[in-house]
């Protein structure tokens, strides 16, 4: 009878848990608001240029909002975490950094433009069509929703491109700093390097700061860069990478593969075979690996596996793909050999040899 009631009492306990996780889910969208948010009114800017912690009525004067709606909005990202309460010089409460609000700031390191543009409706509304894509087995939420891909619809609206560039900038910034703590060897030997899908430039921008005795070539749409500032060290060129990728010693691209089918990942990695030599060239992919089965997690897993769904909703064919999944793209493009260097960022590096 004793162990009867105690399995009764875990079932309970189970079920009032999974509630809990139903009421999570089905207001999950409170988190990215708070936090958008809190970037839209400069919160954490605020709080970073005050000494010490700041009372609620200090801050809201600051921003330039009504205490009463602020104090809710704080106390819900106190509750997230992303801000801390402590207590002033004079003894009364007030709010404080913590190491993920500094994210938010407009400092070196922010991630913000990367919620902003997650945030704006373009983005959101394509995830209600979800359900649709994976019905159809195929097709694009964001094509329908838009009319057009995601890349021709950046194409036709510059605020949104600079949105998008922005975005990819946060990512960059903390992906490029990995990058050269966990490969410094990488670009060891080579003379250039062309970023395949470049964008505006960050990218090669902080690697060829990095390793200066590399000429980079920033590979891109002619309309994305053409809004790309000059840079030392750094030639702009446009053109389609399914056409052909400028000669270099090492064709570089991140977040670029994730966005495609296989089929057009092994178009695009044969004409980055193409365009560096057999002796020392090599393809540098910095994309996603997701963990096998029996693989140990990291903390990063969950973003990967997020990651996947992002590109179920923004891209047509697009995925995040595990080690066995990028050894036959790789493959089937004609690549002899590869590996993998995991680093610490969402992303790996992984070196293709022709």
């Amino acid at each position: 009878m004793e162990r009867e009631e105690t399995t009764r009492e875990t079932s309970a306990e189970e079920e009032e848990q999974a509630q809990v996780k139903v009421w999570k889910y089905a207001f999950g969208f409170s988190d990215i608001a708070a936090v958008k948010c809190a970037i839209d009114l400069g919160l954490a800017d605020v709080l970073e240029n005050h000494l010490g912690p700041m009372p609620l009525s200090d801050l809201s004067s600051a921003v330039g909002c009504n205490p009463s709606t602020l104090h809710r909005i704080m106390r819900f990202l106190v509750y997230r975490g992303v801000f801390i309460e402590a207590p002033t010089n004079q003894g009364s409460k007030g709010y404080a950094q913590t190491p993920l609000s500094r994210l938010l700031t407009n400092g070196e390191r922010s991630l913000a433009s990367l919620v902003l543009f997650e945030a704006t409706p373009v983005m959101l509304v394509p995830w209600l069509r979800l359900s649709g894509r994976v019905r159809a087995g195929g097709g694009s939420a964001f094509d329908a929703a838009h009319g057009k891909d995601v890349w021709a619809y950046a194409a036709t609206n510059p605020d949104h491109s600079k949105l998008l560039n922005d975005a990819m900038g946060c990512d960059t910034r903390v992906a490029v700093a990995a990058i050269v703590e966990g490969c410094p060897e990488l670009l060891r030997g080579l003379n250039s390097v062309v970023d395949v899908g470049g964008g505006d430039g960050s990218t090669l921008r902080l690697l060829v700061q990095a390793f200066p005795w590399v000429r980079g070539i920033n590979f891109d749409l002619p309309h994305v860069v053409s809004e790309a500032p000059a840079s030392v060290g750094v030639e702009h060129v446009g053109g389609n990478m399914f056409h052909g990728v400028p000669k270099a010693d090492a064709a570089f691209m991140k977040w670029v593969l994730h966005d495609w089918g296989d089929e057009e990942c092994i178009q695009i990695l044969r004409q980055c075979r193409e365009a560096v030599p057999k002796d020392k060239g090599k393809v540098i992919i910095v994309d996603a690996v997701i963990h096998e089965d029996g693989e140990e997690d990291d903390n990063l897993e969950y973003v990967r596996l997020m990651l996947d769904m992002v590109m179920m909703a923004h891209t047509t064919a697009g995925k995040e793909r595990t080690l066995k999944e990028w050894e036959i793209v790789l493959k089937e493009a004609g690549f002899s050999r590869f590996r993998v260097n995991r680093i610490k960022a969402v992303q790996s590096v992984i070196e293709a040899y022709p």
